[in-house]
């Protein structure tokens, strides 16, 4: 739509291109494999623009208009991101599948500072969050669903309670003092009063808890 609005997610005052060699292997993209860095193919500027209904990273002449400027060359981006791909060796430098006409060309990109590629980055991640959470929205049952980690592994929680005739053992140093009729060494708890399963039975309160009764 002519009347679509656009947002602009990124702004790169000058990037670097540089045509990339075909891939070695399936392992990823070196940026030491696209020649000379000093010598570019093309420099200029980057936006992240969003619309309604799409997004894409344009390289613009960075002579021109911000709103208006003419294209050298465009990358659409979607949710999966797979239009865009880092160097395994810098993490200034990416590999952009450019689009035009239906026609598709993988080029190198640079910038100046990391801290231009990492905002970069983020604002790609943020634009894929927004977009998985349209697709897939997220309606929590109660307060403690929405609140949980997801770095925390879900599922029913388990009883560790001990269940009659169960035991477990304790290991008490031998250099803690003894106290109250305490047993030094290796001790076992029952969780009767009987000792069953031939654990030894909870040991009676110490004298002076009976005193206070």
């Amino acid at each position: 739509m002519d009347d679509d609005i656009e947002s602009i997610l990124f702004v790169c005052r000058e990037v670097s291109v540089f045509r990339v060699p075909p891939r070695a292997s399936n392992a990823g993209y070196r940026a030491q494999d696209w020649g000379d860095l000093g010598a570019p193919l093309w420099k200029g500027r980057m936006r992240i623009v969003e619309t309604s209904s799409a997004c894409a990273i344009r390289l613009e002449d960075a002579t021109t208009d911000l709103f208006s400027g003419e294209v050298f060359a465009q990358a659409p981006y979607d949710s999966t991101g797979a239009s865009v791909e880092a160097t395994l060796d810098s993490s200034r430098y990416f590999v952009l599948r450019v689009e035009d006409s239906g026609k598709k060309a993988y080029i190198g990109v640079g910038f100046t500072e990391r801290t231009e590629s990492f905002d970069f980055n983020v604002a790609l991640q943020d634009y894929t969050k927004r977009q998985k959470a349209l697709l897939n929205p997220q309606t929590p049952t109660d307060e403690s669903s929405s609140s949980a980690s997801p770095h925390l592994p879900t599922g029913p929680k388990k009883d560790y309670s001990l269940q009659p005739g169960q035991t477990f053992s304790i290991n008490i140093p031998h250099g803690i003092k003894k106290t109250g009729g305490g047993i030094g060494g290796h001790k076992s708890v029952g969780s009767g009063g009987g000792g069953g399963g031939g654990g030894f039975p909870l040991l009676p309160p110490p004298p002076s808890a009976n005193k206070k009764r």
